[in-house]
């Protein structure tokens, strides 16, 4: 693709970046066929494709966004599907996280859209906030269905008050700061990152990673001071948040690896495992020792079901006769390119694992997409639970938090991988398989 920009645009980084990945694109248009916003609404402009022209036009001629190009930017659910695709190689995570914070900085978004953003960004990373404002959802849940209108504040209320958990996990330990030494000897030692979102929404996730590392003779440490990846904020064009976030969390693990050291940097929920891997991109241009402090902690970043397949994970119970419909989290196969270890873990531990048609569609969560934009989300939810259901399973397994949450109430129950695999290593039935072991 031929690009424009002038020397004096091209000395901002990020305008720089983008503009290599525009003349990567060599307009193919093999990304259309798996864009799930246009296999939804068959609109170029809600392609990648479309979006970057848009994109293109919008950065070479340095004019504040138009209500065009946000509308159709926001569509985008950055499921990364277009990457995997794509023959080039073109990085659109990187072109359309500038496109945002671009859109941030230049448009001004109408009353109503603004605070909902504000509200989000403030409430998300912050557990002691959600749990709050969940618990205050919670109650309201039931009058989601009696708002009225069908304008797009109306359809959020109802999609956050949906979402809402009907019953909310206790507080877990696994919050708290702290050491969890390895059972036996020693074989490494990593950081778990936390999170913000999963703790509240269900504390067994983490619980059961840490019951199972260490039964596998690893040391677990959950950092002071790691919080949020930056994530939720980041994807919403936040720079400053996103970027604040993600300092905290390198300089909590980089005080552990000049330390006791780290074999790596474990992160079982997938969309901010491909955000902590991008650290190095994000700092890129920060002095040191800030960049090479978040090129070591993106080199160490894994996936649980990277590490698990590092240390040889093996199960102690017998098989438990159940079909699992592996989800393949958008986060996880098209940001991370990692496919084949949770299948191969799951079916180690003794499970039949199915896949669903059309496994490379998101199901619309995208972090903070299914409360953006509902529709959208709820077209491709009931999609992929269509799909999910047409391989009979006992159970849907998935590493991510955002999916599962997504996906749950659907008529199968969803569960994390890692308490699958945690289960059939000793540790507790999880609390979701409730009635579906006995009657397996």
């Amino acid at each position: 693709m031929q690009t424009s920009f002038t020397a004096e645009q091209l000395r901002d980084p990020d305008t720089a970046a983008s503009n290599q990945v525009l003349r990567t694109c060599v307009h193919c248009g093999f990304c259309t066929a798996t864009c799930p916003t246009f296999v939804l609404l068959g609109d170029e402009l809600d392609s990648p494709r479309g979006r970057i022209y848009l994109i293109k036009d919008m950065l070479e001629t340095g004019r504040p966004a138009t209500e065009e190009v946000v509308r159709h930017v926001d569509r985008c659910l950055s499921c990364l599907a277009c990457m995997t695709t794509c023959p080039s190689g073109v990085n659109y995570m990187h072109l359309v996280d500038h496109a945002r914070a671009y859109i941030e900085t230049s448009y001004r978004r109408p009353w109503a859209e603004r605070s909902l953003r504000s509200l989000l960004a403030m409430l998300l990373p912050r557990p002691w906030l959600l749990r709050l404002a969940l618990l205050g959802a919670g109650f309201a849940r039931p009058l989601g269905p009696l708002i009225p209108g069908s304008g797009m504040l109306s359809q959020r209320l109802r999609a956050m008050l949906k979402l809402a958990p009907r019953h909310l996990p206790a507080p877990s330990a696994v919050e708290t700061p702290r050491e969890y030494p390895a059972q036996g000897r020693r074989r490494a030692r990593v950081a778990l990152l936390a999170g913000c979102a999963q703790p509240v929404l269900a504390p067994s996730i983490n619980e059961a990673t840490i019951r199972l590392l260490t039964r596998l003779g690893v040391e677990v440490v959950v950092a002071r001071g790691a919080g949020c990846c930056g994530a939720l904020a980041h994807h919403m064009g936040k720079h400053d948040p996103a970027m604040a976030a993600a300092r905290a969390n390198i300089a909590a693990w980089s005080r552990e690896i000049e330390g006791e050291g780290l074999d790596a940097v474990v992160v079982n929920t997938s969309g901010c495992g491909t955000t902590v891997k991008d650290y190095g991109f994000m700092f890129r241009g920060e002095p040191e020792p800030w960049r090479g402090r978040a090129e070591r902690v993106a080199g160490l970043a894994a996936d649980i079901s990277e590490v698990l397949t590092r240390i040889g994970y093996a199960p102690t119970r017998d098989p438990p006769g159940l079909t699992v419909a592996y989800h393949a989290a958008c986060s996880l196969q098209h940001g991370q390119k990692i496919t084949a270890e949770p299948k191969a873990l799951l079916r180690r531990a003794g499970f039949r694992v199915t896949e669903p048609a059309e496994g490379h569609l998101c199901c619309g969560s995208a972090g903070t997409y299914n409360l953006l934009q509902p529709e959208i989300a709820g077209r491709l939810r009931a999609r992929k639970l269509g799909n999910l259901r047409a391989t009979r399973p006992d159970l849907v397994a998935a590493g991510n938090i955002g999916c599962i949450t997504q996906l749950s109430d659907g008529g199968v129950p969803v569960v994390h991988t890692v308490e699958l695999l945690d289960w059939m290593a000793g540790g507790p039935e999880p609390t979701a398989l409730a009635g579906v072991v006995a009657t397996a």
